[in-house]
C-alpha cells in the first residue's frame, strides 16, 4: 500500500503564542524526527503542511510576513515531496493536497504534527471520510494545556488521550512512531 507521511504545522508560529511551553517539545521532536528519518530511509514521501492565516502583517505569527511560518526549530531537515500552505484546520481544504495524493497513488496517510486535537485530528477525520486509510501517530503530535469553558485546565496529556480515543477504530489506526514505522515495514 503506497503511504505518505504528512507533517502538519510543525512551525515556529506556535512559539509566539502565549500558551506555548517547551515541556513536551523534546519528546514530540524525538518522535517526529524518528518518524521522518524512518520514512525517508524507506522511500516514503514526506509532505510538509504549513499554516498561514489572519492579517498579512509581521505582528501576526501565522502570517508569512512574520517570518515564523517555517519549520519548528529542532525539526529534522527533510526534502519535502510536496509543501502545501493551508488556512483552515484540515490540510485537505483549500490546498491541492488531495489532488497530489491521488496523482501519486497514495492510499494511506501517516499523520503527525501540531496541534493534536486541531489540525492533526481534523485532517485525519477528513482524510478518512474521503477514503484514505490513516495512521494517527500520537507521540508525533504536539499540543498544550487548554482552559475549559468552566475555567478548569485540561492538560495536554488528557487532550491527546481524548483525541486517540475518538479516532481509534473509527477514523484511524492510532499508533506510536515506532508502531507506524513497523506498519510501513509490514506493508512493503
Amino acid at each position: 500500500m503506497k503511504t505518505c507521511l504528512i507533517v502538519i504545522d510543525s512551525q515556529e508560529s506556535f512559539r509566539q503564542r502565549p500558551y506555548f511551553t517547551e515541556d513536551d517539545v523534546p519528546a514530540y521532536l524525538a518522535a517526529q524526527n524518528a518518524l521522518i528519518a524512518g520514512c525517508v530511509a524507506r522511500g516514503v514521501p514526506v509532505v510538509r503542511i504549513l499554516h498561514s492565516d489572519g492579517p498579512a502583517e509581521a505582528s501576526n505569527a501565522f502570517a508569512v510576513e512574520s517570518g515564523h511560518v517555517r519549520a519548528l526549530e529542532g525539526l529534522a531537515a527533510f526534502d519535502a515531496a510536496a509543501t502545501f500552505t493551508k488556512s483552515r484546520h484540515s490540510a485537505l481544504v483549500g490546498t491541492d493536497l488531495g489532488v497530489w495524493l491521488t496523482r501519486h497513488g497514495i492510499q494511506r496517510l501517516v499523520v503527525s504534527g501540531i496541534r493534536t486535537e486541531q489540525c492533526c485530528e481534523t485532517t485525519t477525520r477528513h482524510a478518512s471520510d474521503l477514503g484514505w486509510e490513516v495512521d494517527f501517530v500520537t507521540d508525533a503530535t504536539l499540543t498544550w494545556d487548554m482552559v475549559q469553558p468552566d475555567g478548569r485546565t485540561l492538560p495536554a496529556a488528557d487532550i491527546k488521550a481524548r483525541t486517540a480515543t475518538v479516532l481509534a477504530g473509527r477514523f484511524a489506526t492510532v499508533c506510536s512512531a515506532e508502531q507506524a514505522l513497523a506498519r510501513l515495514a509490514q506493508a512493503s
